[in-house]
């Protein structure tokens, strides 16, 4: 008896969708999003083009109109008269300060309320959260008076404090939500293998959320450099201050020079985007990482 085999059809294949060629729709979104992005850019090129622009030439001109010179006096003055290296390590200072210090808050405060469930676990959440959403109008008042009493107005301990506690509460907001959803069972295996909650703490909680703390450390470090109304009001020493107050500082009650204000905005905004291109990968490496738990 002959026996025919017969091969079995193979399965349909899918085709394979080219990349370069997308849908309609995403094309459209790219398209919305580019325009968006644009728009974003116009207010950073007219800084760009009054930066170097005369008083006499913007008088005359306009804030439209292309420089007829190269015009660098304004950044000359604006670096001399307030001081530009001293504001810079100012900020610095006190924004690395605050994200350093902000960050481990956050982890300790997270930690108890994620993992060790205290009592009253999301009354205590909920609470930083409408603390995160007091505006600094309602908050003024009394830091300065609580930084007046203890000694500690005019001093960049006092806007590191408040900066760190302010900042916390978003963390720790955050991380008690991810760390409630952290894995049991790492937890329980570590503890059959004798560790403790500090072990615990640096050896399995931090490892996994290196990068959600990474991320929070750069928004912590753009959110507090770019701070105003309270460094206005805690520091009033030309020692003490910060970029955005000496920016400020260039405009006077009845007369501003827009040319130097524009050569001073472009020369504080130049660390931050050095800081945000530097962890540029960090923060989006940090992000994916988030996204993918």
């Amino acid at each position: 008896m002959a026996v025919i085999i017969t091969e079995a059809p193979a399965p349909a294949r899918r085709p394979v969708r080219d990349r370069h060629h997308r849908g309609v729709s995403r094309w459209v979104v790219l398209t919305l999003v580019t325009l968006g992005a644009l728009v974003m850019l116009v207010p950073f090129a007219f800084m760009l083009l009054n930066a170097f622009k005369s008083p006499g030439d913007y008088s005359s001109s306009g804030p439209l109109s292309w420089p007829t010179e190269f015009y660098t006096k304004g950044l000359r003055t604006y670096w001399t008269e307030v001081n530009f290296p001293l504001k810079l390590w100012n900020s610095a200072l006190i924004a690395g300060s605050v994200a350093v210090l902000g960050v481990a808050v956050s982890l300790l405060n997270a930690y108890a309320l994620g993992i060790g469930r205290v009592r009253g676990r999301l009354w205590i959440v909920g609470l930083f959260l409408l603390a995160n959403m007091l505006p600094q109008e309602a908050l003024i008042y009394p830091l300065y008076y609580v930084a007046k009493e203890i000694g500690l107005y005019n001093t960049q301990l006092s806007v590191i404090i408040i900066f760190t506690v302010i900042q916390s509460a978003f963390g720790t907001y955050l991380l008690a939500s991810v760390m409630g959803t952290f894995p049991r069972s790492l937890l329980e295996a570590a503890a059959l293998d004798g560790a403790g909650k500090w072990t615990v703490l640096w050896r399995v909680v931090f490892p996994n959320l290196r990068p959600t703390l990474a991320v929070l450390l750069i928004f912590f470090f753009i959110w507090t450099w770019n701070e105003f109304l309270i460094p206005l009001v805690m520091l009033i020493d030309n020692q003490t201050q910060t970029i955005p107050v000496a920016l400020a500082s260039l405009q006077g009650d009845r007369l501003m020079d827009a040319p130097t204000t524009n050569a001073g905005a472009l020369i504080s905004l130049v660390p931050a985007i050095l800081f945000f291109l530097i962890f540029q990968r960090t923060l989006a490496r940090g992000i994916t990482a988030g996204a993918e738990k």
